[in-house]
């Protein structure tokens, strides 16, 4: 039992694999109120009674009324962790898994916590102006009790930031085959706008608020602009390393590009010369050596 309990915090903690990091908290999470809420039924309030699921729902789940949210200013953050059942959070965690390898294979994984969060409170916002804003909420004061749980907003953000980098990548599904990324996302975000109107319009308003912030974070992210990065880079000091270009035939494709050199020049700094690819080895070498 210690070997598995120390292998889950070497995986969660110690590893540097956000994932498991994210995936364990949503888990730990889950299992904490459910677990206790079971044995607190058991042994002493009877079936259908738990004080500890009811606390969860008023203090942790985040409501659509600014009023309620005055009180409650902490929910648009704890929400993202929640989960209402066994299937809503091992779908997630499975999305969450498959997707943010794939967008950490390409951007590494010092952004993936920053997407999460950032896509949860852009869900947040979104599931807040609708039911605020929009008539056909307005009309029956809809804020007035509901609420929403459940990480599928910084999920989709991941996910759809995945489809916006990788928009050709092929994954094999089960009954469909090969299918693109783009395809793939399309088809989901589809099914979540025709759900704006049904029974889990708040959720179905948070996953869209997600997905496009992951669209824009990531063409943001093309033009040169890394909104995670920027805030990250406030708190640390820049590198001491810089190489500066001389060579006269800068635009000679043998000479890497001075972005090239500083995103490089940036993950060593977070993550070490020893985290770097052989491709960008291969590039600070050049430049290294255009330099002399």
């Amino acid at each position: 039992m210690s070997t598995l309990w120390q292998n889950i915090q070497y995986k969660m903690l110690r590893s540097g694999n956000k994932l498991n990091l994210l995936i364990g908290i949503n888990v730990a999470v889950f299992l904490i109120i459910n677990v206790s809420a079971i044995l607190e039924q058991l042994f002493f309030t009877g079936f259908g009674n738990s004080n500890i699921l009811l606390f969860s729902v008023e203090y942790l789940r985040m409501p659509a009324s600014f009023q309620a949210l005055l009180t409650h200013f902490w929910t648009p953050i704890t929400y993202m962790f929640m989960h209402d059942g066994v299937l809503h959070i091992l779908f997630n965690m499975l999305w969450l898994y498959w997707m943010g390898q794939i967008f950490e294979e390409y951007l590494g994984n010092k952004r993936t916590i920053g997407l999460y969060i950032m896509g949860g409170l852009a869900g947040a916002l979104f599931y807040l102006l609708a039911y605020n804003l929009l008539p056909a909420f307005t009309r029956l004061h809809a804020a007035d009790s509901a609420l929403i749980v459940g990480a599928s907003a910084s999920v989709m953000a991941i996910v759809v930031a995945t489809a916006t980098l990788l928009p050709n990548y092929t994954i094999s599904l089960i009954l469909f085959g090969p299918v693109k990324l783009k395809w793939l996302v399309l088809v989901i975000l589809v099914i979540d706008f025709l759900g704006v109107v049904g029974p889990n319009a708040g959720g179905e308003i948070a996953h869209l608020g997600g997905a496009l912030l992951g669209f824009v974070y990531v063409k943001q992210l093309q033009k040169g602009h890394d909104w995670i990065g920027s805030i990250g880079n406030l708190f640390k000091a820049r590198p001491k390393l810089k190489v500066v270009a001389k060579n006269s035939n800068k635009n000679s494709p043998e000479y890497p590009r001075q972005d090239e050199i500083d995103r490089i020049l940036d993950k060593i700094s977070q993550s070490g010369y020893d985290s770097l690819t052989k491709q960008e080895k291969e590039i600070l070498f050049r430049a290294s050596n255009n330099e002399s």
